[in-house]
C-alpha cells in the first residue's frame, strides 16, 4: 500500500483474512478490495474449501482495482469454490446511476469503539452519498458471534497451515503467530462445529439485512494510522483490546459474512492522516461495490491527494 501511494508501483495484489487489503489501503489513501470468496481463485492452497481468506487487488483508483480484477477473477477448476462468472464482468463501465440506491450507514457496526476523529471524517462525508442520489439510513447489521467465529476459524487455519512448522522452527516465529497456532491446537471438534453453525446463521442474518439495502457504509479501521514502532493498538477510547487483532474488528467482522468490501479514500484527519470508508455489498455483488466506490471516489477526489510529509 505504501509503494502504491508513493507511486513506486501502479497496482498490487494481496490477501485479506481479517483486513490485510483494506486496513493498509485506508492508512495509505489508496483503494483495497476484498472480493467475495471464490471470486479470485486461489491455488495452490492447503485449504481450498476455506473461504475466510481471499486474494484481491489494491490500487490508487477503483478503476485500476477493476482492471486488475478483470485479469485475476474468473472460474478455475483447481479452486473448488471459484465463481463461474467470467473476469470480463469487471471490464464493463464503472459509471452507474446511483439515484435511489439504499445505503445503510453504520458508524460503529453496532457498538465498536471508533476514535472520534475517524467518526468525524466519516460523518462529514455521509452527504456525498446523498448528493449522488442515494437514500441513506442509519442501520446496524446484527453481527453478534462474528468475533467468536473469526477467532476460532483464524486459529484453526493457523494450526492447519503452520502447525508442523511450529515444531521445527518455532523459535524463529513471532510471538503473535505462535499464539495463533497454539490457539488452534487447543480447539475441539465441538468448538469448530459451533463456529461453523454460527457463521452460517450470521451469513443469513446479513443476507436478510442486505435485502433492504444495496450497500452498507462503515469504518474500515477504528483508529487513525499509528506510529510504525507501535506493534498494534492496545486500546480504543479507553476500551482495552484483548488480543493483537481486536482493533481490526471493523474489518474482520465483515470478513466472516462473506460480503465483498472495498476500502476507498474518505479524507484526512485534522493532522493530515488518511481515513478510508468501507463500502460493503450484497453477497457476490463485487462489481456493484466497485461501481459505488468509483462514484464516491469521483465525487470526492481524495485519490488525487497525498498526505503531508
Amino acid at each position: 500500500a505504501a509503494a502504491l501511494a508513493s507511486g513506486m508501483i501502479p497496482i498490487a495484489d494481496g490477501s485479506d483474512l481479517g483486513g490485510s487489503l483494506r486496513n493498509p489501503a485506508s492508512f495509505c489513501n489508496v483503494a483495497g478490495f476484498r472480493p467475495s470468496a471464490g471470486r479470485v481463485p486461489s491455488w495452490p492452497s492447503l485449504t481450498g474449501w476455506f473461504p475466510l481468506a481471499v486474494v484481491g487487488p489494491m490500487a490508487r483508483t477503483v478503476s485500476d482495482v477493476a482492471l486488475m480484477m478483470s485479469a485475476i477473477a474468473g472460474p478455475d477448476p483447481r479452486s473448488p469454490i471459484s465463481i463461474e462468472q467470467p473476469a470480463s464482468l469487471f471490464s464493463q463501465p464503472l459509471e452507474r446511476d446511483c439515484k435511489g440506491l439504499r445505503i445503510a450507514w453504520s458508524a460503529s457496526l453496532g457498538g465498536l469503539p471508533v476514535e472520534p476523529e475517524v467518526l468525524r471524517v466519516l460523518e462529514s462525508h455521509r452527504s456525498v452519498f446523498e448528493q449522488l442520489g442515494c437514500v441513506v439510513e442509519e442501520a446496524d447489521p446484527d453481527l453478534s458471534d462474528a468475533d467468536e467465529v473469526f477467532q476460532v476459524m483464524r486459529a484453526w487455519n493457523f494450526e492447519l497451515s503452520y502447525g508442523e512448522l511450529l515444531q521445527t522452527a518455532g523459535e524463529q516465529m513471532k510471538d503473535t503467530v505462535v499464539w495463533n497456532i497454539e490457539e488452534g491446537m487447543r480447539l475441539s471438534g465441538p468448538q469448530l462445529g459451533a463456529a461453523e453453525r454460527k457463521r452460517t446463521a450470521l451469513f443469513h442474518r446479513m443476507r436478510e439485512f442486505m435485502d433492504n439495502y444495496d450497500f452498507l457504509a462503515a469504518p474500515v479501521v477504528q483508529v487513525l494510522p499509528f506510529d510504525v514502532d507501535v506493534p498494534y493498538v492496545t486500546e480504543i477510547n479507553g476500551e482495552q483490546m484483548t488480543t493483537y487483532v481486536d482493533w481490526m474488528k471493523s474489518c474482520y467482522w465483515i470478513s466472516v459474512t462473506g460480503q465483498p468490501a472495498l476500502s476507498v479514500p474518505c479524507g484526512f484527519s485534522a493532522n493530515g492522516l488518511p481515513v478510508g470508508i468501507q463500502i460493503i455489498g450484497r453477497y457476490r455483488d463485487d462489481f456493484g461495490v466497485l461501481q459505488m466506490g468509483h462514484a464516491f471516489e469521483q465525487a470526492t477526489g481524495y485519490w488525487k491527494r497525498r498526505p503531508e510529509l
